[in-house]
């Protein structure tokens, strides 16, 4: 039996160079080579049309979002309300296929009575209202301060349309834990985020600086980035690259006079690749414990040595993978330590054995496919 399935995205999911579109690109290219025909739905903003997603996809379709001052003003999330369509309902009634709603940006048709007898997935990748409420504390000036605290209140009031879904898929264990707490009747089940999974890139050795990367014009992670600069990092200590996308004037500012410490704004994919794979250390620290951090899971699956704080890793079970530490002292002191480590072959190995038995693309895709299959052969949604 041909498996179908429409893929409702909240962007364009290629290239996948954030978070949120890492999984989705990498879960289409899976499910895609697994046999699934995908019928994908994006809305529009900051990227064009892709040509790459037509090679693993039946259909791509490209809505544009709804940015005006009306969907601010509205007592729906702008996340949800700027990504409504006509076009796309039409779409999805043409036929009876499972839908699987990516992230709660997709979820306003989730609850309409024409989609009552569908297949609705929902793919976690945050506790919205909660990641909205900490980039709310993190944010700066008053005028994103106060879109990021309405914004938090209107999720968690949204929230309630996930009662409408017929299977959770959620990206850590904690979050798991939190959404059957909400909706106790619900199949909740715990898949990590797919990623790019094709090769051994750990290279043995040792490297000369320690990096952190990520989407800087993120308020949490430009939040991490400062924490670092001010914090941990001092002028005894190796060199330490900060580099990604769209880093403001006032990271620049703070790194500027520092001489071991250098922002690299933009990089490009194979430069990033080449970071990862040279340095010696990853530092990473999020004051925000809630999804998946899939620059972590690169990291892992591509470079040295990694060095986190608790929250990292909260919810996952990647903590025997990396160094902890949860105080600018013990971050300084680990990270010295591992300057003077090697990376070894056999640290290579033992790492790779870990990752392949928890976060294989392939377990994530079959996992998902008995589940769909489960609920066709019983023509009921899983419970």
């Amino acid at each position: 039996m041909e498996m179908h399935l429409h893929i409702i995205s909240f962007d364009i999911p290629y290239p996948p160079d954030y978070g949120g579109v890492i999984d989705v690109f990498y879960k289409i290219q899976t499910l895609s080579e697994a046999g699934f025909k995908i019928h994908l739905h994006c809305f529009q903003y900051n990227r064009k049309p892709e040509k790459k997603l037509e090679e693993y996809c039946e259909s791509v379709n490209y809505y544009p979002r709804q940015n005006g001052l009306k969907t601010h003003l509205s007592i729906k999330p702008y996340i949800v309300g700027s990504r409504i369509s006509a076009e796309l309902e039409k779409n999805l009634l043409a036929d009876q296929h499972p839908i699987l709603f990516e992230g709660l940006h997709t979820c306003y048709l989730m609850k309409d009575r024409r989609f009552a007898k569908r297949l609705k997935i929902y793919r976690e990748s945050n506790i919205e209202h909660q990641y909205y409420y900490h980039l709310f504390k993190a944010g700066k000036g008053i005028v994103n301060k106060t879109f990021f605290f309405i914004e938090s209140l209107r999720l968690r009031n949204f929230q309630k349309y996930l009662k409408h879904a017929d299977l959770m898929l959620v990206v850590s264990e904690d979050d798991r834990k939190y959404l059957r707490k909400i909706f106790p009747s619900k199949r909740i089940e715990y898949m990590p985020s797919f990623h790019k999974e094709n090769g051994i890139f750990m290279k043995e050795g040792r490297g000369t600086f320690a990096l952190y990367h990520g989407k800087l014009s993120v308020p949490e992670n430009e939040q991490a980035a400062k924490y670092l600069i001010e914090m941990v990092w001092d002028p005894a200590m190796p060199e330490l690259v900060i580099a990604g996308q769209n880093p403001s004037p006032a990271l620049g500012l703070l790194a500027r006079g520092k001489k071991n410490i250098s922002i690299l704004p933009n990089p490009s994919e194979e430069k990033m690749f080449e970071l990862i794979r040279g340095a010696q250390l990853h530092v990473m620290v999020t004051f925000q414990p809630t999804g998946l951090k899939l620059k972590l899971l690169n990291a892992l699956y591509n470079g040295r040595f990694c060095l986190v704080n608790e929250q990292m890793v909260a919810g996952t079970i990647l903590a025997p993978l990396c160094i902890i530490g949860n105080t600018p002292e013990e971050l300084r002191e680990k990270a010295m330590s591992c300057f003077e480590e090697e990376f070894t072959e056999e640290m290579i190995q033992a790492r790779l054995m870990h990752l392949e038995a928890n976060y294989s693309n392939k377990k994530s895709c079959n996992e998902l496919q008995n589940l769909i299959t489960l609920s066709y052969e019983k023509n009921i949604s899983p419970r």
